[in-house]
């Protein structure tokens, strides 16, 4: 052991307080990326008695580490003063937050490092375990606590940063899908100056068109009204779907210049590059297909149908990366075939719930393992608006789009620097 280093086990201490008043509210589980999440389980006939309760400033983590990657689902209750969670976790707390923070032994389970020595010391034959007597053997530096609030402060203000970038794409986004259905779906466009000089009426330039009296006509696959000079048509005559391509296990490596896009890298509104395998080969001509560029959109091809957390497929999600990638089987890829003249009305009109819940009664296979397909998507409906206002949105749509890159760019630089604190300040150099 580092000189520096001590073991987890007296700081720390297991807490069994089961569910005896039958709760049901904050049913809660514990995710690879060290944070709780609504429960997935299927909890009908479920005894909720025998849930184990975790209170706010305690941790929670699932000991069996089979079939979850290289990450061990672990968290830090911040949220709510207490939730449920299943008896198959374990729920721990500080012994004594004087001598060792909470946040601070978080950010410790928060390095790849503990990851990996989790999954080493993990044993069983059928199931793969990092028990209690494996967390309390942990080594970690525990520095003086005013020095574990400093490291805390320094750490937080990034994360800080990072969350409120999230938070602003989060806007971002629904300001450009507001913008979407008040055009689209609702038909309040803005007048143009051309269109209101037809008519004889310049004074409605600007107006909204629907409710200023501007010309519907009824259309019948829509089976509703639309503007004027409006059509519908297939989504097909406006993108070219693409399935991604079936990797065998032996061409993925842990790190490389091509990553491979897997469905589990489909993050709404984005697309992550985390966690993820590398391509070991060159692009040939048969790969080329498969090549994901900036600005396409991505489509999770199969996944769980419906669930509390919604629907694993049909995700969808924008590359917004400037490395090129290759997609996996069932991701699918959405390309306009006019190049960026529709690519954000495409983009708004797929995310929609109401095509997604389209996408879903077509869907094949069973509850956990639903299929959607590229004729499917092809074949959706869709309202083909005048050239004029689908480049108005386009460059409209584009512009909050770029804020939200931006916005990326930036937090790429801040899990980078987060990264850096914690190499900084705990790997030996605490004390």
């Amino acid at each position: 052991m580092r000189s520096n280093y001590k073991k987890l086990g007296p700081y720390i201490r297991e807490v069994d307080i089961r569910n005896r008043e039958n709760k049901k509210s904050n049913l809660l589980g514990v995710s690879t990326k060290k944070v709780f999440i609504e429960s997935i389980a299927n909890t009908v006939g479920t005894n909720f008695k025998r849930y184990k309760v975790v209170r706010k400033g305690q941790f929670t983590y699932v000991p069996d580490t089979s079939r979850r990657g290289d990450r061990i689902g672990i968290a830090l209750l911040d949220t709510y003063e207490e939730a449920i969670v299943s008896q198959a976790y374990t729920v721990f707390e500080i012994v004594d937050r004087d001598e060792l923070l909470p946040e601070y032994l978080m950010m410790w389970f928060r390095r790849p490092e503990f990851d990996r020595y989790a999954r080493y010391m993990s044993h069983g034959s059928v199931r793969e375990l990092f028990g209690w007597e494996e967390m309390c053997d942990v080594e970690l530096p525990v520095p003086s606590l005013e020095k574990q609030r400093e490291i805390v402060k320094e750490y937080q203000t990034i994360v800080n940063r990072i969350k409120l970038n999230e938070q602003l794409n989060q806007k971002l986004e629904e300001t450009a899908q507001a913008i979407y259905k008040q055009w689209f779906v609702d038909f309040e466009f803005p007048i143009s100056a051309e269109y209101a000089a037809a008519i004889g009426k310049p004074v409605l330039e600007g107006k909204p068109y629907k409710s200023s009296g501007g010309a519907m006509v009824y259309n019948e696959k829509l089976d509703q009204e639309i503007p004027k000079g409006w059509k519908s048509g297939q989504l097909g005559s406006l993108v070219e779907v693409v399935n991604g391509y079936a990797f065998k296990s032996e061409e993925f490596c842990d790190a490389g210049n091509i990553p491979v896009v897997k469905i589990k890298n489909i993050q709404p509104p984005s697309v992550s590059l985390d966690e993820c395998h590398y391509f070991e080969g060159e692009i040939n001509e048969k790969l080329k297909k498969y090549v994901t560029e900036p600005g396409d959109i991505l489509i999770s091809m199969t996944g769980s149908h419906m669930n509390q957390m919604g629907s694993a497929v049909g995700k969808i999600g924008r590359y917004n990366r400037k490395r090129v990638s290759l997609l996996n089987q069932r991701v699918g890829k959405l390309k306009p075939i006019h190049g960026n003249t529709c690519s954000e009305y495409v983009y708004h009109f797929i995310s929609r719930k109401e095509t997604h819940y389209e996408l879903l009664l077509g869907a094949t296979g069973s509850a956990n393992q639903a299929n959607i397909s590229p004729d499917q998507i092809r074949s959706l409906t869709i309202v083909i608006p005048a050239t004029l206002y689908l480049e108005f949105f386009e460059k409209l749509a584009s512009a909050l789009n770029r804020k939200i890159i931006l916005n990326d760019y930036a937090n790429n630089f801040n899990f980078a620097f987060r990264d850096l604190i914690l190499l900084k300040n705990i790997l030996g150099k605490a004390a």
